[in-house]
């Protein structure tokens, strides 16, 4: 279950996969970069995409991820237990195994 009290609408720089961190401009994310939300849906370079901005969200796990870990991304816009980089959102449920859903509480960036 997500709760988001901020959808934005974007539009896609890129072909955008349903679930994954992207950044303001409508692209996906570098690793460990600044995203502005996670995509509700997934969408063709050049179609508008809801986007997750600010509340809790559902996020593809690239790896297992602790409930309560700091989260980045990785370059093809997954959640990642934080190490480096930018800290984008905190796991409020954890994965224990890539492709996994967590919801996450986004942190602004």
């Amino acid at each position: 279950m997500n709760t988001s009290l901020l959808t934005l609408t974007l539009l896609a720089a890129a072909a955008l996969t349903q679930n994954r961190f992207v950044t303001a401009a409508g692209a996906v994310p570098s690793a460990n970069g600044n995203a502005v939300g996670v995509t509700r849906s997934g969408a063709a370079s050049g179609e508008l995409v809801p986007v997750d901005a600010i509340g809790t969200t559902m996020v593809e796990a690239s790896a297992a991820i602790t409930a309560g870990a700091a989260v980045a991304t990785t370059n093809d816009g997954r959640a990642v237990t934080f190490s480096t980089g930018v800290t984008v959102a905190r796991a409020l449920t954890g994965a224990t195994a890539a492709g996994q859903l967590i919801e996450v509480l986004l942190i602004a960036n």
